[in-house]
């Protein structure tokens, strides 16, 4: 199957695609809205729910936009390249959990309950510390490459 044929099969079957994907499929976070599916060998990620979705696409589009320094970007647009892209995500929700917690904060089993616990903590998205969560994302690191 072509890479564009994917992709407009892939739009089609997944009408509410999850905006913490990469992340989940990186296997950094979790989150009980997330239904996995197969398509052409591949595995996608769908949202549960469309108030979660919406909820966090306005999370992501924060993120995006408090980590242009970090990033090295002028603005963002929209999904960056995949390396940037899963820093933030993953480094973004690792970030807000280490907030919520006292000693760093475990690894993010459920984005829409650590989401729920920011809110509580916080208030409203445009309140919550990003400066202090982007310290969280440029510390973050994926895989390394491991040479044979």
């Amino acid at each position: 199957m072509e890479e564009d044929e994917f992709r407009a099969t892939y739009h089609q079957v997944n009408q509410r695609r999850c905006r913490f994907e990469k992340a989940i499929n990186a296997q950094r976070v979790g989150c009980h809205q997330a239904e996995t599916f197969l398509l052409a060998g591949r595995e996608g990620i769908a949202c549960g729910s469309a108030p979660a979705q919406r909820r966090c696409e306005q999370l992501l589009q924060r993120l995006r936009e408090a980590a242009r320094f970090s990033l090295m970007r002028t603005r963002v647009d929209g999904p960056l390249p995949h390396n940037a892209e899963l820093r933030v995500q993953a480094g973004g929700l690792q970030g807000i959990a280490a907030l919520l917690v006292d000693a760093g904060g475990p690894g993010v089993t459920d984005v829409c309950a650590l989401l729920d616990r920011a809110r509580e903590r916080f208030g409203a998205l445009e309140q919550w510390p990003y400066s202090d969560i982007v310290r969280h994302m440029a510390r973050f690191r994926g895989r390394r490459r491991h040479r044979t």
